[in-house]
């Protein structure tokens, strides 16, 4: 049994819905679910319509509903033929009626809560997999469409739900039976209460859809079908010779997802690297390139990914009171925390200590409360590099070899994860894409 779950952008006309059958088609030995997502832009169409909506403008609400509803019945009429094309059509207007219910009610009341946006952006993977079931039918692949709030419960955590996974692995038994030779269709993203009420899983969804359906049925691997040819040594658009990585493991992909790589979100892969599933990051666009495989751990050694995170702020404090005191940084830190805002880097001296932030929204009463313990200076406009790899840290060599790249960029802020796989170094943004170069030449082009 695998899982195959496609994205957006793999599911966005009916040309990608046709490729992603393919690719799972090839797969149909392998007992496969297909999990899709909405298709491109239209979970930001519903988001704009439900805006619209709770602006009490019923007509932007409805002219986006119409072509929302457009969109779909196009792609079923370039695709779908006779009885197909009827009954899939019916499904479409089924939708659209429970959807223009929905945003009338909006309207009407002025108010969307985030219990009722759930509702509304599911409609979004229910739109496509429903299309996606009929155009397999039409091939004359065996497949079955499955609504996935039978099985994906969760908590009433509304926008982010909490999957409850005892829950899942209990109803997927009840609702999912894969089987070689047959297609399972369901949906990315959305899941239901106890009682029957749909909920979203926020960021990553369809991902942590994908790798919650594996750990609940016990897949060989979970395939995440996208648009890059699995993780990159670094930005592509930095550097277009990037090129992919063979294996990584899970903690090195969440050092580099952090850090603005454009990887998989850690959080959403879990279920799957706790059940030690291999989770493979593919190209839509290129399915026979290997692409990357994210396990729990790797043997092989060596720098994997840079990755950079800019528009940060550097906030320095120093004062002689740190010098052999002890609760000093708790007090600091719990302004940060009175404020809710996140420190990605930490590096301190006797008397000084140096953090960044990418969240300024609080700057300034952050910066107010930490002069009371020390003179604050911030820094504006930098940006973080992180280097990612197992074990190199060990070696000086590495070091010698990234500073000796680097010499002509200044550093300001450096810091060596405990994780052994994490270099963080903080240098201006105006020099982050010159320094991602030199040190992609030197690790990755040498």
């Amino acid at each position: 049994m695998i899982v195959l779950k496609f994205g957006g952008t793999s599911v966005q006309n009916a040309t990608m819905m046709d490729r992603a059958l393919d690719i799972t088609y090839n797969r149909i030995n392998d007992a496969p679910i297909l999990v899709a997502s909405a298709m491109s832009k239209i979970t930001d169409t519903l988001i704009k319509l439900s805006a619209a909506a709770a602006d009490g403008d019923g007509e932007t609400a409805q002219v986006l509903l119409e072509e929302i509803m457009k969109r779909h019945t196009n792609v079923a009429k370039e695709f779908l033929t006779g009885s197909n094309l009827e009954e899939a059509t019916k499904r479409l207007d089924t939708y659209k009626q429970e959807l223009y219910s929905l945003v009338k009610g909006v309207t009407l009341l002025k108010e969307c809560s985030k219990r009722t946006l759930d509702t509304i952006l599911a409609f979004g993977e229910l739109l496509s997999t429903t299309l996606i079931a009929y155009r397999a039918k039409e091939r004359g692949i065996p497949a079955e469409f499955v609504d996935s709030r039978l099985f994906m419960r969760t908590d009433d955590s509304f926008s982010n739900a909490t999957p409850l996974m005892r829950e899942i692995r209990k109803l997927a038994k009840k609702h999912l039976k894969p089987v070689p030779g047959k297609i399972i269709v369901c949906q990315g993203f959305i899941g239901s209460t106890a009682e029957g009420v749909t909920t979203t899983l926020g960021r990553g969804g369809s991902d942590y859809s994908a790798t919650l359906i594996g750990a609940a049925i016990g897949a060989s691997s979970v395939e995440i079908w996208t648009d890059v040819n699995g993780i990159m040594t670094t930005d592509p658009r930095v550097i277009p010779s990037a090129r992919s990585i063979p294996e990584i493991s899970y903690q090195e992909a969440a050092e580099l997802a952090y850090f603005g790589a454009k990887v998989v979100h850690p959080s959403s892969i879990q279920p799957a690297i706790e059940q030690k599933i291999p989770v493979w990051v593919k190209n839509t666009h290129n399915p026979d390139h290997p692409g990357t495989v994210i396990l729990p751990d790797v043997e092989s050694s060596g720098l994997r990914a840079i990755a950079a995170k800019k528009s940060i702020t550097l906030i320095n404090v120093v004062s002689s009171r740190m010098l052999n005191a002890y609760g000093f940084l708790s007090k600091i830190f719990s302004i940060f925390e009175k404020h809710r805002t996140p420190v990605d880097l930490i590096a301190t001296s006797e008397v000084s200590v140096t953090m960044s932030v990418d969240n300024t929204s609080r700057l300034k009463e952050i910066t107010h409360e930490l002069q009371q313990y020390g003179e604050v200076d911030v820094r504006r406009n930098r940006a973080i590099l992180c280097l990612v790899g197992k074990n190199i840290w060990d070696d000086g060599e590495w070091f010698i070899r990234a500073f000796t790249a680097l010499r002509t960029i200044p550093v300001k802020l450096i810091s060596y994860g405990g994780s052994h796989i994490n270099l963080s170094l903080v240098v201006e943004e105006e020099n982050s894409e010159e320094a991602i170069r030199l040190l992609h030449r030197e690790f990755f082009e040498t």
